[in-house]
């Protein structure tokens, strides 16, 4: 029998290819050379790609026996998941591989900035010899900020404890106990800003976080101050970041990523008081190796047929074809659940009920983490780290079923508590023959809500009028309303109604119609595919 063949798309390590084993047909291609990548995907199972190779609608229309896509590091940029997801094609990265670099980055931007390494060199190289000019501060007594206490942010405070330094935090799904345990205090946003001697941010690309340090907040922070971006281009808006450095609101800052790569004609790259690197937070030896054998594992995985923790958008292995159209349904409820926590999760129940219980069910407690976590952490989440996410931040996770189910076939269902005391929770089921996705609960109330990209969820006073304020508020903005459900307990009680939009609606819109409606609860939820 003729072995599965495996393409290596750009140039990695030997181990990688160690990794791999025996079992497989190795062959290599120019992942840069479209119409040699497009021939050698015709017969291919598996292939091995890093940055530029892009695979897309087209790349998998070409690879008819193609089952996995495995890139060698943390960002799938370059990978059309949707697309793999449509042909049945699992992708897989490798999420863990860079923490270290990453934090050991951070760590270094930091000591540059403190003692102005960047400048003093460049002068030196020049000529000049500039000691007065470059007179740093010390890290000892100082306070470092960490937005975004993941893994990284973890690593990072652990590091600069060392340096005799105060760590405080921000992260709204990290417990108290959690962060007592890393020895870090946890702040308001506002407060870190305006305490930190040094701020980094570690935080995932979302609507609501682009943009999350502009003018108002670069404003809080002191002007001996500095701020480091080694997470994601955009979270800093640049154009803030360049008024506050030229005009002296903040002393300094580093920056590994920006919003756009290579960032051309920045004028942030002509000041003395930044520190930039050319996204170099996975650029080391070790991060590149552990990346490449770590895909390598995932490929004999899924090419055999088990069980593949790092997959990005389905679980694979020996999962029944009954219980795999709940994965995706589950994902996307635990994004719903973490859009509607308004304080740390201090414990989540995963509640399966209906006849899909007398299946292996396990996964889509994994399913439910990874859909929790997908957009309030830095790093790539998978169903591998979500059980260790989980427990970083001292959550505590059941997995409940029961094989009756009253109204539906079977009924998916996430139940968790606030650090605040408050109750969360949200189910959705499968029907009909398209095994149409839908949220039927929210927090009690009974729904049946198709899952769109974005759902507004807000919760009011009953009375007349109110869909008629909100109706007229979208619509004045130009935010198209596609479905809508109101859902009560009693007249003149309160109500929950669930909006599906056509797009993301803007943050001074919602607070405008959160005013105008007197809602107790109003979010909104975008589900990433």
């Amino acid at each position: 029998m003729a072995k599965p063949i495996v393409l290596i798309a750009e140039e990695l390590s030997p181990a990688t290819v160690e990794a791999l084993g025996p079992d497989f047909d190795i062959r290599s291609v120019d992942g840069t050379d479209r119409p040699a990548l497009l021939s050698a995907l015709v017969d291919a199972s598996a292939i091995l790609i890093r940055s530029a190779t892009q695979i897309d609608a087209e790349a998998l229309a070409a690879a008819p026996t193609l089952k996995v896509i495995a890139r060698a590091g943390v960002g799938l940029d370059n990978v059309d998941i949707k697309a793999a997801t449509t042909a049945g094609v699992m992708v897989v990265n490798a999420p863990t591989s860079n923490i270290i670099s990453a934090a050991e980055l951070t760590v270094g931007h930091i000591l540059a900035l403190a003692r102005h390494i960047a400048p003093a060199h460049a002068a030196l190289a020049q000529g000049q010899w500039k000691r007065s000019k470059y007179t740093g501060t010390e890290l000892y007594e100082k306070t470092v900020g960490i937005i975004g206490l993941g893994r990284i942010g973890a690593l990072i405070t652990a590091r600069m404890q060392a340096f005799g330094v105060r760590v405080v935090a921000y992260d709204p799904y990290v417990t108290a106990a959690r962060a007592q345990q890393l020895g870090v205090t946890l702040l308001s946003f506002d407060e870190l800003l305006q305490q930190s001697d040094f701020v980094t941010i570690h935080m995932p690309k979302t609507p609501e976080t682009t943009g999350m340090i502009s003018d108002a907040q670069l404003a809080l922070m002191k002007p001996t101050a500095f701020i480091v971006n080694v997470a994601r281009g955009g979270l800093i808006d640049e154009d803030a970041l360049y008024r506050a450095l030229t005009s002296k609101t903040i002393a300094g800052a580093g920056l590994d990523v920006f919003v756009h790569e290579p960032p051309v004609d920045s004028p942030l790259l002509a000041l003395d008081n930044v520190v930039v690197t050319p996204h170099l937070g996975a650029s080391t030896d070790e991060a590149q190796e552990k990346a490449g054998v770590s895909v390598a594992k995932s490929v004999r995985l899924a090419l055999s047929g088990e069980l593949v923790p790092d997959a990005v958008n389905v679980a694979g292995g020996v999962i029944d074809p009954t219980v795999r159209p709940g994965i995706p349904l589950m994902e996307k409820l635990g994004q719903v659940f973490s859009g509607l926590a308004d304080s740390p999760v201090t414990s989540v129940d995963v509640d399966v009920r209906g006849e899909i219980v007398e299946f292996d069910v396990s996964v889509l407690k994994l399913a439910a983490l990874k859909g929790i976590f997908t957009n309030v952490v830095s790093e790539s989440v998978s169903y591998v780290n979500a059980p260790l996410l989980a427990e970083q931040r001292g959550l505590d996770v059941r997995l409940i079923t029961d094989a009756v189910s009253d109204e539906y076939r079977n009924v998916l269902t996430i139940r968790g508590a606030l650090s605040n005391g408050a109750q969360i929770s949200v189910s959705g089921t499968l029907t009909g023959p398209k095994q149409v996705e839908k949220i039927v609960e929210i927090n009690g109330y009974d729904v049946e809500v198709p899952i769109a990209d974005h759902l507004i969820v807000m919760v009011y006073r009953d009375r007349p009028g109110i869909v008629a304020i909100y109706g007229r508020e979208f619509g004045e903005a130009g935010i198209n309303i596609a479905g809508m459900q109101i859902s009560r307990r009693e007249a003149g009680g309160e109500a929950l109604s669930v909006l599906t939009v056509d797009s993301p609606v803007p943050d001074g819109l919602l607070e405008s119609v959160r005013s105008a409606i007197d809602a107790s609860l109003l979010h909104e939820i975008d589900i990433t595919e």
